[in-house]
């Protein structure tokens, strides 16, 4: 009876230390991967630090005089006037921000386009039609006076 029993603590004792071994070697794995994802880390950060200062030198001012200066015969530049900029307010609406006219609105109002241009013109009746359904065109939102210069609002682009 006792070596059946201690047959069976060997057999617990190495499925323990199998199992150790197997978390042991799944921890270096998982060690050896954080190590790598930290050097690629590091390495993009210094590539960005590099692409800044290098951006820091192409972009000084006296560097670009030059530039201009050598090639002002070529590209003709010409300084851009304060009218020139706008603010993001004051640019046309994206298309998934148009309004969408009202159907029953839209029926209606081509309706009685159509009985006025038949009446007065059979040929024209086409393009009152088009001119009723046409969606309205967007516009630039005016500059507010109270708004400060220094603040830009952003948003995203997607349509």
């Amino acid at each position: 009876m006792l070596k059946t029993f201690d047959l069976m603590l060997i057999g617990v004792m190495t499925a323990t230390a199998a199992v150790t071994y197997t978390i042991k070697h799944r921890a270096e794995l998982k060690l050896e991967e954080v190590h790598r994802l930290e050097a690629e880390i590091k390495l993009e950060k210094d590539t960005i630090d590099l692409l800044k200062a290098d951006w820091a030198l192409q972009s000084q001012p006296n560097r670009l005089e030059r530039l201009v200066k050598a090639y002002n015969d070529e590209l003709k530049l010409q300084p851009t006037e304060s009218t020139a900029l706008v603010h993001a307010k004051e640019l046309p609406m994206l298309k998934s921000e148009v309004p969408v006219p009202d159907v029953t609105e839209a029926k209606a109002s081509a309706k009685g386009a159509t009985v006025a241009s038949a009446k007065s013109a059979p040929d024209t009746a086409k393009g009152a039609q088009a001119t009723a359904k046409a969606q309205p065109i967007p516009m630039a939102a005016p500059r507010g006076e109270a708004e400060d210069a220094d603040q830009i609002e952003t948003g995203s682009v997607e349509e």
